[in-house]
């Protein structure tokens, strides 16, 4: 206990530490927020496809597109992360140039999330009322205009929601990400934490993880709610 007390002392007197922290929540917020946001668009695109192209939907495509489109969204999905980081980091190699680092870890954590995202969207774009896409069909509107004009203002506190949670899921990525060479709060809690015994720094990286999740959540929360035209 006096040895984790001690380490806990080092972490706050030392500036080594404090600048490893600094730059670990600047690394974990930048690459949670750029995977996020390109995930999320992809994811989005994915599950309008599922729902738009459904035998149901408002523009039926080919049966074996969107069976294969099942398919390899469902194999995404079942691969744990850290072995797909594994098989996507040449990826990373031919886009940016390195396999190590944060931006390294941003390809990874985009192709783990989207198919995640891309399920929870298309639960979302079900949800929208028939009666309400029918009326718009029956006013000659496109498929496009269905979807940008409809389904999506109609899902709006749904589609916060999600990505809310893809916010969230994608930092418990990033974090495990450290282990195998990603940057960010994970690297701190492996490298300095793990790795030499210092279970205060594990701890600190822990709660610092902890606190930009329920910042997340409480703004997500809070604009989803404000969307919510029954909350009105």
């Amino acid at each position: 206990m006096d040895k984790f007390f001690s380490q806990m002392t080092e972490i706050f007197a030392t500036p080594k530490y404090l600048g490893e922290f600094l730059d670990g929540i600047w690394e974990t917020a930048y690459s949670t927020v750029v995977s996020t946001a390109v995930a999320f668009l992809l994811g989005l695109v994915l599950a309008v496809l599922l729902v738009v192209g459904d035998k149901d939907g408002v523009r039926p495509l080919p049966t074996p597109i969107m069976k294969t489109l099942n398919i390899v969204i469902n194999i995404l999905r079942s691969v744990p992360f850290l072995i797909l980081m594994l098989f996507v980091l040449p990826l990373s190699k031919l886009l940016v140039g390195t396999r190590i680092g944060t931006v390294a870890s941003i390809p990874p954590l985009i192709v783990a999330a989207a198919p995640f995202i891309a399920r929870l969207v298309e639960t979302s774009l079900r949800e929208t009322d028939r009666g309400v896409i029918e009326a718009a069909q029956a006013m000659g509107c496109s498929p496009f205009q269905i979807v940008w004009k409809v389904m999506l203002p109609e899902c709006r506190p749904a589609l916060i929601s999600c990505f809310t949670t893809a916010f969230i899921t994608i930092l418990g990525y990033g974090a495990m990400a450290g282990a195998i060479g990603g940057g960010g709060l994970g690297k701190t809690a492996i490298n300095y934490g793990y790795n030499k015994y210092n279970y205060a720094v594990m701890l600190v990286a822990t709660v610092l993880i902890v606190i930009l999740v329920q910042i997340a959540q409480s703004i997500g929360g809070y604009l989803a709610k404000r969307a919510d035209k029954r909350l009105r």
